[in-house]
This record gives C-alpha cells, structure tokens and sequence, in this order.
C-alpha cells in the first residue's frame, strides 16, 4: 500500500512523468533490496541472529514490497500498444467497433427524478463492452480495453456474453466539475476505462454469430444469476421494495432498492448491512456447514465443499472488494481444515489485500476498499479489547469473573455469546474502525450507528439465514421455498419500516462537509495509541489520548461552527449544463438557494446540488427563489426538498398565475405534498442576515403585459452586502434588459450572472457595459460555449466548472473555479 501511495504522488508530479524511467527505478530498488535480504537470511539462518541484522532483514523486505506495489501500479496504469484509449484522445471519434457485452445492460428509467416524465428522450441503457476489434481504413485491426456503452434508448434483446458490432462515438469522459459531485470519469479511471461509446439507437448494434465459443462463461454466469435471483425472489411483485432489498441484501445488486429505502439506510449509517461482505458469506457458508454436518461429512469434506460453495456465490454476485475479501478469507479458513493448519486472522487479512491489490491496485483509493479492511482490521484488533472494557465498566468486576446474580440485567448483557453487550461491541468497533474514512468521503459522522446495529442486525441476521436457506431448497423442495419466501418477505417489509422510522427517533447524522486528510490520519493515530500504547501509569496513558482528542474534537466543531456562522457572502453557480443552480451563503446563517434546474443532464438536485450541500457541511436552505417557470430552472427543486431542510418557496406572481403550464402545476403539487406552500414574492426576501436581497424586475405593470415572453418575465435580484452588489438576471432578453436600465438608470454591480445563460443573440449591446461589472458568470451548457454563442470573456460554467465568489466584510471579492483553478484579490 506504500508503494502504491508513493508512485501515486509521484505520477503525478512534474519532476517524474516518465512512466517507463519510474518503472527501470523501483526495478533497481526492488533487485537491491532482494539481494540484501536474501543474503542477509543465507549468513543468519544457521545461528541465531542479532537484533539489528533482524532490522535490517526486515527493512529489505519491507522495501521489497514497497517496490512491488509501485511497479504493480505502474504496469497497471501503462496502456496497451493497441489499446483503445490511443484511438481517442481530446476530440470524440466516429468508429465502428466490435467486442464482447460484459455486464446485463442497465435500463436508466429515472425513476426517482419527479421532472423524468416532462423530458423527451427515452430511457437509456449502459453496459460495458470488452472491446475486440475496431474497423480502420485498411479493414479491422484488433484493440483492446473496456469502453462503457450508451444506448440513447433501451435495449432488451442483449446479454452478457453477446458479441457485437457497433456504430458509435467514441469520446473520453468528463471530469466532475462541482465540489462534492462524484467523479464518474475518475471512478471508472481505477478501472482502466477512459472510453465511452454512444450509440443513436439499437439499430446502430448488430448481434454477430460467433462460433469461436466467445462469451460461453458470461453467459452460463448470466444463467446461473438469473437461476438464483428467481429462486430468492420468485414470489415477490417485481415492483415492490421488498424485491430491491432482498436483492441488495443476500445478492450484492443495489440497482432496483428504492430511493427512500437507500437513504434511509444511509442516514442511519447501515449501508454497509446491505452490501455483501463477510457476514453475509459467512451465513451462507454457516448454512452450508450445518448441512453437510447433518449429512454426516467430516471437517475436510465440508470444507471443499464450502469452498466450492463459495467459488459458486462469487460468479453469483457482483465481484466487489468485500465480497473478495470474504471469499479469500473463507478459502482460507477452509484450507485450515483441509490441511490441519490454524490461520491467523491479521495474516488471511492481508494476504486478502495483497491478492485484491496485485489484481486491481487502484482499489486502495476506493471509499468501499477502504471501509472493508478497515472495519475487518478492527474488528479482528479492537473488538474483544473494547468488549472487556465494556465488561468491566458495566458489571466493576474484572472480566475474568462472572458478573453477580444478584444482578440480572448485567449477568444477561455480559453472559459469553453474540449477545447484547457483544453486539455493542462490535457494532461500536466496526463504527470506530470506519468514522474517520466515512467523514473523508462522505462528509458525515453517523454518532448512533451502534445503538441502531443493535437493533436492527438480529432481523437482517434472520432475513439473510432464511433468503439463503430459500435459495437453497427451492431448487429441491419448490413448496418449502415459497413458504420461506412469504416469510422473508414479510421479514423484509419489517426491516424497511424499521430502518425508515428510526430516523424520525433523533440525530443520526451530523454533517460536517469536506476535511483534509491530516485530521483522518491524526484520529487512526490516536485510536492505535489508545489499543496498543504500552505506558506504565495508565493515568497518564488517559491524559494523553485526552489531550490528543480534544484538538481533533475543537477542529470538528470549530469547521462545523465556521461553515453555518460565517462573516463574508459566498455566492456558489454550479454548473449544470445549460440551466442554472445558484446558492448564496448570506453573513450570518442563511443560505438561499436561486433555482435549481437543466435541459439536458438529469436529477441534478440529487447528483449536483445535495452534493455541493454535504460538501461545504449544510443541508439547510432558507429559501429556494424561483426565477421562472423554464424547466431548465426548476426540474431539480422537488429532490433538493425532499433531501434537505428548507424553510419557504418563493415565486413571483407571474409564476403564481400560469397554472395552466403543465410543469408549473407539477412542481406546485410537489412543493404542495412536501407540506409547504410556493409564497409570493415581494420587494424584499427578509432573511437573518446583514446583505439584503431585492427584487428589481419584473414591475407590476411588466408582470401584466401579455406581449412580454416568460423569459423578460423573469426574476432580477440585486444582493448587497459591504458596499457590494451582486446581480442575478435569471433569463431576461433585451427588451427586459432595456427596461431594466430604464427603471434604474444607476444600476451597476460588482458581480453579475449574465442574462439567459450568456448567449450573445439575446443580449442588449449596453447592458453590460452599463453594470460595468468585475466578475461575469455565464451558467451556460457546453455546446453553446464551444459553437462561440456565448459572450466572452467571462468566467463559464461550461469551461471552467463551478464558479465560488466570496465577498469580504470589507468589501474584497475574491474568486475561484473547479476547473484551473486560480484566485485573485480584487477591491471593493
């Protein structure tokens, strides 16, 4: 993991670039140091070694590792000569290619987006093709690689296993470009894809006959997951969110569970009971066990068995890093029975990270890697340290000794098993184990997720125990199965209520939004210290830990206190292709969100905007401002509703009298069954705080004017704070910018969103020279700033990522983007 970490900095620094002189260096190293330890265990291993030679042994090996993980990183990132990502590099490329479909195609419906029925476009499917063959001038010439396939429809006649041709675009992915937003094209990078593949339509894919025997194992892995899929869930309605959960929870596909299902999950801080790991294995292969001992095997019987078991539930299921882990760990442990050996559990574990790493070494970056050995780590480390000090401070009597039974409520907690105490434990030690990645990726602290571990873990235990025993008779007795399967199911219908009202008991989450690294690493300090620290005063041992938590707990609060009472204006446009999400983080505590909508990307208040939220540690909004009733300016307000805390709606009268548009009665009967009514708004947005927020357009007599189109309708804001003005123009054109001027011939300002997205056609030649602005921002969509529709120079969205303007106490405006990012001081 060393090695990783360190070619991963280097690769990334100007001074070493070079692949190919990086690999020649950490070769040499690794020869060296192979060399010294070889002939430092030749001189040694016939006598008994002094100290410092088995310090120097170790040292050698441990460079040797080192190296080995560098080298592993570095041939795993080297392109092939003929690897498709040659083919395409900064501009999309016409291709007609032929491969292998390794994944089920997935059917993007959209399900969960409420602005998914007024879009045009059907739903998309996606899958990812090994690709073979790619058709050049002077016919097909083989390639190499994995391109992610998207078909501008569904495809329902294609599986795992096809060999196909295609017609497509071939592009590189795009780079998130908010804070927060997850990576896409840096998530599939640890996969070695950088390709896409667009497709028109599913005629543009021909199925070709293959008899080189191509795809045979993908397709008896397609059989073999459908087989078990039906025999868990078989009896269930298709549609219901029992389906979902069983699904997640006993086979690893978290595709079909429902939105409100998942988020409960993941407020609560059990997500990681519906993704596959060790427990789950371990059920099935306990299950295994029993039944082979109740047929009479002996232990080394069973345990090839098991492990073909386990070879069977790994071809099953997706093949995700707990889920590896657990199989290698259960191979293992098999392997003890079959060769009479006692394994160590710290040694399986590594050896399970060393396999996984030497297979795909850019796991180690990936949160679900991270969070697997972590919590296994401390589970195997912590959890009997933690449980006997639980012990003893419960019962006051050493652990040695049975609590009193003069005492009942402490003789059942702490009587030996996987009783409460013990599933205190280990819950509160897989939470410890895990904290510190969860507050680095996801930005939160779950403080309860040990209280609800124990609560609802006896009832997923029982629902895994029954789906796997269900999956297992209903290939011998169908009967029995369908009988398990009402039980499951209903067992099932329990947990989601269960998981869905325990956020309503309390405080399950508390939000603190992105750290660095060094506070991470200074929490694992302190919890290693705590466990293995060998000091003779354990008074002093406690101050210590003391006085190392308390700066880690003063940095917490003091990030969570500085980010929701703040001194200065942040305005945060994000970019949304062409539409707008504008937040403005007022002085004080109020946060206003301006719109929140896009034409042609999807659900962005769930994957854009929410995750700027979690990012800067707030998920509360004061007031969401609609501007107008364009859905490329609303179609992502009902999700950021549903997923965070906001106080009003406020819309203009003219938006309040078109309840004939269809979208705008949509969204109103949204807003309407969240429990909140849309407010009208008047000459002033009053909030709790010193900036204040006014309407300059449109006037009454303008709202009443039938000739003016809803775009010259729409909403102006002037922000001032500090002698500062900031001005929102929304999508006004040159009659309403006109106007505008007119009503306030004064009218200037430091920062200002240019007019309907910056296009140049719509905008008036002295509108902008007028407001004589330091900072322009266009939210703006890709396309129309690469045809050259939009003004220039000013800072785009589509060009530059999201756009952050702080405004000082003192009036200083200071800036940066998500893209090249840079800052620069300005006066007021």
């Amino acid at each position: 993991m060393g090695g990783i970490l360190i070619q991963d900095a280097l690769s990334g620094s100007s001074a070493m670039r070079h692949e190919a002189q990086l690999t020649w260096f950490w070769l040499a190293v690794l020869a060296v140091s192979a060399a010294a330890a070889l002939l430092l265990f030749i001189a040694e291993r016939n006598r008994r070694p002094r100290s410092y030679k088995l310090v120097l042994l170790s040292f050698c090996v441990f460079v040797c590792f080192l190296c080995l993980g560098a080298v592993r990183l570095v041939s795993f990132r080297q392109p092939y000569a003929n690897d498709v990502r040659n083919t395409v590099r900064h501009e999309r490329k016409l291709a007609t290619i032929r491969g292998l479909i390794l994944t089920e195609p997935f059917i993007n419906r959209n399900q969960d987006w409420e602005f998914a029925e007024f879009t045009y476009a059907d739903p998309t499917s996606s899958f990812y093709l090994g690709i073979k063959q790619i058709k050049t001038m002077n016919g097909w010439a083989k390639t190499r690689g994995t391109v992610r396939v998207q078909v501008a429809e569904p495809v329902l006649d294609l599986s795992p296993g096809d060999y196909i041709q295609a017609y497509c675009w071939l592009d590189r992915f795009r780079d998130a470009t908010n804070p927060g937003q997850f990576d896409f094209a840096e998530y599939l990078a640890r996969r070695n894809i950088f390709v896409a593949a667009h497709i028109k339509t599913r005629d543009g894919i021909t199925i070709l006959k293959d008899h080189a025997g191509r795809g045979s194992f993908r397709k008896l892995q397609n059989m073999l997951r459908e087989k078990v899929t039906q025999a868990l869930v078989g009896d269930v309605s298709p549609d219901s969110p029992d389906e979902g959960l069983l699904r997640a929870l006993l086979l690893g596909y978290r595709g079909d569970i429902d939105s409100k299902t998942y988020e409960a999950f993941r407020r609560t801080g059990l997500l990681h009971l519906i993704s596959l790991s060790g427990l789950h294995l371990g059920i099935l292969i306990g299950i295994i066990w029993w039944l082979c001992k109740t047929a009479g095997l002996m232990k080394p019987t069973r345990a090839v068995i098991c492990s073909v078991g386990i070879l069977l539930f790994l071809l099953i299921v997706p093949p995700r890093a707990p889920t590896v882990r657990a199989a290698i760990i259960g191979w293992v442990f098999c392997a003890s029975f079959i060769f009479r050996r006692h394994s160590n559990p710290v040694n399986t574990l590594s050896l399970a990270a060393i396999i996984l790493l030497l297979i795909r070494p850019t796991q180690l970056f990936e949160a679900g890697w991270q969070l697997s050995f972590a919590s296994v780590l401390g589970l195997v480390l912590f959890c009997e340290r933690i449980h006997l000090f639980l012990y003893e401070t419960i019962t006051r009597v050493p652990w040695r000794k049975r609590a009193p039974k003069t005492r009942p409520f402490f003789h059942i907690i702490s009587r030996p098993g996987p009783y409460l105490l013990r599933l205190l434990s280990t819950g509160l030690t897989a939470w410890l184990s895990g904290a510190g990645i969860l507050l680095y990726h996801f930005y939160m602290i779950h403080p309860l997720t040990s209280i609800w571990t124990i609560i609802v873990f006896p009832l997923v235990a029982v629902i895994l125990t029954i789906g796997y025993a269900k999956i297992i008779v209903s290939f011998l007795l169908p009967t029995i199965g369908s009988a398990l399967g009402i039980l499951v199911t209903n067992l099932a219908q329990t947990l989601i209520w269960l998981v869905e009202h325990i956020p309503e008991s309390g405080v399950c989450q508390i939000l603190i939004g992105h750290v660095s690294p060094v506070p991470i690493v200074l929490y694992y300090g302190i919890v290693f210290f705590a466990a293995f620290a060998q000091l003779r005063r354990p008074l002093l041992k406690k101050v210590m830990c003391i006085a190392m938590v308390l700066p880690l707990a003063v940095f917490l609060v003091g990030t969570k206190w500085e980010r929701t009472h703040r001194r200065s204006l942040i305005l945060s446009c994000l970019d949304v292709g062409h539409g707008q999400a504008i937040l403005l983080q007022l002085p004080g505590r109020a946060n206003v969100l301006f719109d929140a909508g896009s034409l042609h990307r999807s659900d962005i208040g769930r994957r854009i905007v929410v995750p700027f939220l979690d990012y800067i540690g707030t998920r509360r909004i004061d007031a969401i401002i609609i501007s107008h009733s364009d859905v490329d300016h609303i179609n992502g307000i009902p999700e950021v509703i549903e997923q965070c805390a906001v106080g009003s709606v406020f819309a203009s009268h003219v938006f309040l009298d078109q309840t004939d548009q269809a979208n705008v009665a949509f969204l109103t009967g949204q807003i309407r069954e969240s429990g909140m009514e849309i407010q009208r708004i008047h000459d002033y947005i009053h909030v709790c705080s010193p900036a204040r927020i006014r309407m300059l357009w449109p006037t009454n007599q303008a709202a009443q004017d039938g000739e003016l189109s809803d775009n010259d309708k729409s909403l102006v804001c002037l922000i001032e704070f500090a002698n500062t003005r900031v001005l929102l123009c929304s999508d006004i054109e040159v009659y309403a910018q006109e106007q505008l001027l007119a009503l306030c011939p004064d009218l200037q300002a430091d920062v200002v969103l240019v007019p309907h997205h910056g296009l140049a056609r719509t905008l008036s030649d002295d509108f902008l020279k007028a407001l004589n602005a330091q900072i322009l921002i266009c939210s703006c969509g890709r396309s129309e700033h690469e045809k050259g529709r939009t003004i220039k120079p000013c800072l785009s969205t589509a060009e530059h990522g999201a756009v952050i303007v702080c405004i000082g106490e003192s009036g200083t405006i200071r800036h940066h983007v998500t893209i090249n990012e840079n800052e620069r001081d300005t006066g007021p």
